[in-house]
């Protein structure tokens, strides 16, 4: 069942990219924020217990939808995960934003890549140069197309019917509103999503190897990767920019200064044709998850 809902998930979303799944985030983010006016004191328990309330309500609610409809009828189950995953996942809106910003670059429009970077991905980019317009969304594509795709994949995979998938991107959506917070409140979350998250990151990473240069994203993750903030971004980062044989990382200026940042990849320095080559990395690895899974399937029909 899990291939067939990813397969007619993704392809719900290249009919119908509408707005729905916009609108259910909202509303979720919505009921976190309300969350947070009533549970913020800055005390980091006060944000583990707003975090369980976000949480565990909406995964309850989900499993006892699904079982309820496998009691029915396993079709409707099966309806219910695509409707899921077509919610919450967005490869055909990681892949648009990054070719919009690759035809603006070939068009030598650096005003217009700087507004949809800005606009899509929520970046500065006023500052930035046509290399670093390019980097930057390289950097940005390998990380969306991990949260929006591949690491809902995996946990949708792992965990029974949506629990998984849900999971993750309501622990992704939380970390996001209330990481960015100075006091504790927020501390929760982003743990709470980094220990989610590492598995996933990990097996993402794996497959950027797989599915690009092996042996260069393998160096890249084991060299450069631990000097990244972030561990779980500095793994996908530095196993992406070693399959695609591209250096990412390295200063950027920024609001009329320059930030300096570790060096991740090997190769050539960042252009509007790696944009296209992140695409397609984007293209094989999920086709490489595809395989996987219709295998195990396969392999699970026949035990």
């Amino acid at each position: 069942m899990t291939f067939f809902s990813l397969i007619s998930a993704l392809l719900v979303e290249r009919w119908r990219p509408g707005s729905d799944r916009n609108r259910i985030i909202l509303l979720f983010l919505s009921y976190a924020d309300s969350l947070e006016r009533y549970f913020n004191t800055g005390v980091r328990r006060h944000g583990i217990a707003a975090w369980t309330a976000a949480v565990i309500p909406v995964l309850i609610i989900s499993v006892w939808i699904y079982y309820l409809l496998y009691s029915l009828n396993p079709v409707l189950a099966w309806a219910g995960n695509v409707i899921v995953l077509y919610l919450i996942m967005g490869f055909r809106q990681f892949s648009y934003s990054l070719t919009e910003v690759s035809e603006a670059l070939k068009n030598g429009d650096l005003f217009l890549a700087r507004d949809l970077l800005s606009e899509l991905h929520g970046v500065e980019a006023g500052d930035l140069s046509n290399q670093e317009v390019a980097r930057t969304t390289i950097e940005m594509g390998l990380i969306y197309s991990h949260r929006y795709v591949f690491g809902i994949i995996i946990c949708f995979a792992i965990l029974p019917g949506p629990l998984g998938a849900i999971l993750y991107r309501l622990a992704e959506l939380l970390s996001e509103r209330w990481g960015t917070r100075k006091d504790a409140f927020g501390d929760f979350a982003v743990k709470a999503f980094e220990i989610i998250d590492w598995l996933p990151a990990r097996l993402t990473a794996m497959s950027f190897a797989v599915a690009g240069n092996f042996e260069d994203a393998l160096y890249c993750w084991r060299v450069q990767a631990a000097s990244w903030v972030d561990s779980n971004q500095g793994i996908i980062l530095a196993s992406g920019a070693g399959a695609l044989g591209v250096c990412l990382g390295d200063p950027m200026h920024a609001a009329g200064s320059k930030h300096y940042r570790p060096e991740l990849g090997v190769g050539e320095e960042a252009d509007v044709d790696f944009l296209q080559s992140t695409i397609g990395l984007a293209w094989r690895t999920l086709v490489l998850w595809l395989m996987l899974l219709l295998l195990l399937e396969i392999a699970s029909w026949a035990g």
